[in-house]
């Protein structure tokens, strides 16, 4: 049986920090296998966050060998962040 995947103690400000710029968030950490934290949908564009706690050492904030395999897989970013500022700024900076 598979553990609750673990939640970085500031996820829930980053989602609430995207959500206020008009973002649509889905959290997506539960499915695990290193696949990331959220899905987020904004301009008309798709990304993929992984939310790391900045507040960490660090060593703490090192990506795991399934997120580190998943990540290498994929054909398009997963762009990691550590706190709400840092996530709003991507986000607005993509452009569509």
């Amino acid at each position: 049986m598979r553990r609750a995947a673990k939640v970085d103690a500031n996820q829930a400000d980053v989602v609430k920090a995207l959500r206020q710029i008009g973002v649509v968030v889905t959290p997506i950490h539960q499915l695990g296998k290193g696949v990331p934290d959220l899905l987020c949908s904004y301009r008309q564009v798709w990304t993929l966050l992984e939310v790391k706690d900045g507040e960490k050492p660090p060593s703490a904030r090192e990506l795991t060998p399934d997120e580190k395999r998943w990540i290498s897989a994929q054909r398009a970013p997963v762009f990691i962040v550590t706190s709400p500022l840092e996530a709003v700024g991507l986000l607005q900076s993509i452009k569509p």
